[in-house]
């Protein structure tokens, strides 16, 4: 996936970021967009303006059209708005234009009219330096709507590792991790999809590890459960962190899908 990135200054006349890869497959994007016309449906419901922000989407637009098609079951007159820093991808974008879906060129200014209730930007960060993040988390949230959310997050290439980090205008809010079951040996695999911002700190003595070490920990102890399917132990595992104290925002109508979210409070990088 490609994407605008930057140090936290703004280019006057330009766009906001740097041209990068633009690697992207179609549905790669299907457990983000499940989570925010799920949980998070209830932002655009309540959006006076229903507009979202598809930021850098990369070389084919097939992620902004899907995520345009999602919501739009959400809010029927919802407007995704894809944008990439490099021409050319919008070039080749334009003729999927329709009523409620457009692609722009651009960056992290958000060059759009009105301020929207849900930026998505998958992939993006991860090709820059981890220094770069707060500032660029600081442009794009500085653009929301009130009540408006930012996800910033990773996934492996067809979607079946995925995690991101939710922010409101004013700070972090959680981390969430979606796997397909099947996927992974060990619920820690996830770690090589983690957003930049904690990509580097899954070390000893930094919170998201502890957290990484509680989740093995946890589904090796739950292997009793594993002749019902990985989805109960999944289950069991999510029950067990909520049980040790570990702050789980979501239940078993999230958990079954393979899903895990907690507070940011309890990974963020230590200073």
């Amino acid at each position: 996936m490609s994407g605008p990135g930057t140090t936290g200054r703004k280019l006057t006349g330009r766009p906001v970021g740097n041209v990068t890869r633009g690697t992207t497959n179609p549905n790669r994007m299907r457990r983000v967009d499940r989570w925010l016309a799920g949980p998070q449906a209830w932002r655009l419901r309540r959006a006076a303006d229903p507009l979202v922000v598809d930021l850098g989407y990369g070389a084919t637009p097939a992620t902004s059209v899907e995520l345009f098609e999602r919501l739009s079951a959400v809010r029927p007159d919802v407007r995704v708005c894809g944008i990439e820093i490099e021409p050319e991808r919008v070039r080749a974008a334009l003729p999927l234009q329709r009523p409620g879906l457009s692609f722009h060129v651009g960056g992290f200014e958000l060059p759009v009219p009105g301020r929207p209730a849900l930026v998505r930007a998958f992939n993006v960060l991860r090709q820059y330096e981890e220094a770069d993040v707060a500032g660029i988390w600081r442009l794009v949230q500085g653009r929301l709507a009130p009540g408006g959310l930012f996800i910033d997050g990773t996934c492996d290439e067809i979607g079946r590792r995925v995690t991101w980090v939710a922010l409101d205008a004013e700070r972090p809010l959680s981390l969430s991790m979606s796997v397909r079951f099947g996927s992974f040996d060990l619920p820690s695999d996830v770690a090589e999809r983690l957003p930049k911002a904690l990509i580097h700190r899954n070390v000893p003595g930094e919170p998201i590890h502890a957290l990484m070490q509680a989740m093995d920990k946890a589904w090796l102890e739950c292997a009793p459960l594993a002749s019902f399917g990985n989805r109960q132990r999944w289950q069991a595992m999510c029950r067990a962190l909520r049980d040790a104290g570990w702050p789980v925002q979501d239940g078993p109508g999230r958990w079954r899908l393979g899903e895990l979210t907690v507070d940011w409070e309890a990974v963020a990088p230590l200073p």
